[in-house]
């Protein structure tokens, strides 16, 4: 169980019952989705029967809620169409790692059975957070940090992915501010319409199709991405999907039907924009060729029995698949594709949640 006390939180063992901390906030360009995905955690470790303290590190006040005990509801939040301004990222870094690496949070995350990570992006997904955790001898939810920080630059990802023998497109790094646009990056444009997104970044944030080198140059400078490094990579015209890895079941494919070119942040939060459809209406063999591929790129990043992931995936003209990116903590809102996933495995929202929490302490 969790009891509170005047110089914050303790949690106990209480026979069949866990004491979980939820984090989620954080301090990435995803912070609004992790701050929905761990409402929704909450919500449904609660309905399992844990006890539960919801914590957002990078806040000025950490404790969002709890202790929390089976029957009492977590309110959910939406997720704006637009990410949120990182106009406040440095403060909100300096809190996050205050946080984590000493005081109160740090005493309570120690005390908790577990810490379910529903932090999405950043710190919360290149490894970072996943290293301070590990070195205070903290068990928690998904991949260590070696596999999210593998997983986390695309750019490094896919050249693993390509030696494991999962199809990935043609890439050129990019850094806008460090002088003059790289000869491989104007051969792909000039080839056709490409994909320029930030090597290492989620949710779709900043990711643009582009036809010419002047609208290249223009995205460059409205983002003002400066030192930020891109990845510059063919635009595929095919169809999109995504297959999660949950330990070491493959869950069903799932189809992302577009209503416009590219499944970027809009998109993914804005309702209407897109039709997501478990399973896909895809060919037995071609389903289980995409489940073969997201379990080999989720081995072949290191993600372990104990870990989830999902693999994005979108096709080429000629209807073979590329492999997008590989995710570490994917999203876990109500609406997510992961979830979404596992209601075509037969599995309600708290039964992935709880198997997520089952992978962790078994």
């Amino acid at each position: 169980m969790i009891t509170s006390r005047e110089d914050g939180y303790e949690l106990s063992t209480d026979p069949g019952r866990l004491g979980v901390v939820v984090l989620c906030g954080g301090e990435s360009s995803e912070r609004d989705v992790s701050l929905a995905s761990g409402r929704s955690v909450a919500g449904a470790l609660l309905e399992r029967g844990h006890e539960v303290v919801l914590v957002d590190p990078a806040a000025a006040v950490p404790v969002l809620a709890g202790p929390l005990r089976p029957g009492e509801v977590v309110d959910g939040v939406e997720v704006g169409k637009e990410p949120p301004s990182l106009s406040d990222r440095d403060q909100l870094r300096r809190r996050m790692h205050a946080a984590l690496t000493g005081g109160p949070v740090l005493d309570l995350l120690r005390g908790a059975e577990l810490v379910f990570l529903a932090l999405h992006g950043g710190w919360g997904e290149d490894g970072h957070v996943q290293a301070l955790l590990e070195m205070a001898g903290v068990r928690f939810t998904g991949a260590g940090s070696a596999a999210c920080a593998a997983a986390w630059h695309k750019g490094r990802a896919q050249a693993v992915l390509d030696a494991a023998g999962v199809p990935v497109a043609e890439r050129v790094l990019w850094r806008p501010g460090a002088g003059e646009l790289p000869q491989d990056v104007k051969r792909l444009v000039s080839a056709g319409p490409v994909v320029v997104k930030p090597v290492a970044d989620g949710s779709s944030v900043s990711v643009h199709r582009v036809d010419s080198l002047s609208q290249l140059a223009q995205i460059a400078t409205a983002e003002s991405f400066g030192d930020v490094e891109l990845m510059v990579e063919p635009f595929l015209a095919g169809r999109e999907f995504t297959v999660a890895v949950v330990g070491d079941q493959v869950l069903p494919v799932v189809e992302i039907e577009l209503t416009t070119p590219l499944f970027d942040y809009t998109a993914k939060y804005q309702a209407g924009a897109v039709s997501e459809v478990c399973p896909a209406r895809i060919p037995a063999p071609f389903a289980s060729g995409l489940q073969e591929l997201a379990l080999r790129a989720h081995r072949a990043l290191g993600f372990g029995s104990d870990a989830y992931s999902r693999t994005d995936f979108r096709c080429d003209a000629a209807g073979e698949p590329v492999c997008l990116e590989v995710n570490a903590l994917p999203g876990l809102t109500a609406t997510s594709l992961l979830p979404l996933a596992a209601t075509g495995t037969g599995w309600a929202y708290p039964d992935l949640v709880q198997r997520v929490v089952d992978l962790a302490t078994r």
